[in-house]
């Protein structure tokens, strides 16, 4: 998977597309990402012993392909590519060639 834990995305479908935001956790199993402020859902947890029964507020993992990296240089959607740079490959911005 080409988006990484970190990376700055735009989405670029769906409802939220336009939304800019960071990628909180990255499942390359199940080709998903979690976007920062992005498809939040309401999770009701169970009560235990310790804590009470409650409803929280948090982002659900969306496709990948649904996001595109924010190129580094002129801000805008981008796709990703890789070069060789001294003997380590490295991720790329396709429109402006800058190094992520």
């Amino acid at each position: 998977m080409k988006i990484k834990k970190g990376d700055e995305v735009v989405v670029i479908s769906g409802k939220f597309k336009g939304v800019k935001g960071k990628v909180l956790e990255a499942r390359p199993s199940e080709s998903r990402v979690v976007v920062e402020g992005v498809n939040r859902h309401k999770w009701h947890i169970k009560p235990t012993q310790e804590q009470p029964g409650h409803i929280i507020d948090r982002e659900a993992p969306v496709h990948v392909s649904n996001v595109a990296l924010v190129d580094p240089k002129t801000k805008k959607a981008t796709r990703v590519g890789y070069k060789m740079n001294d003997g380590k490959k490295v991720r790329v911005a396709k429109k402006s060639g800058a190094e992520i």
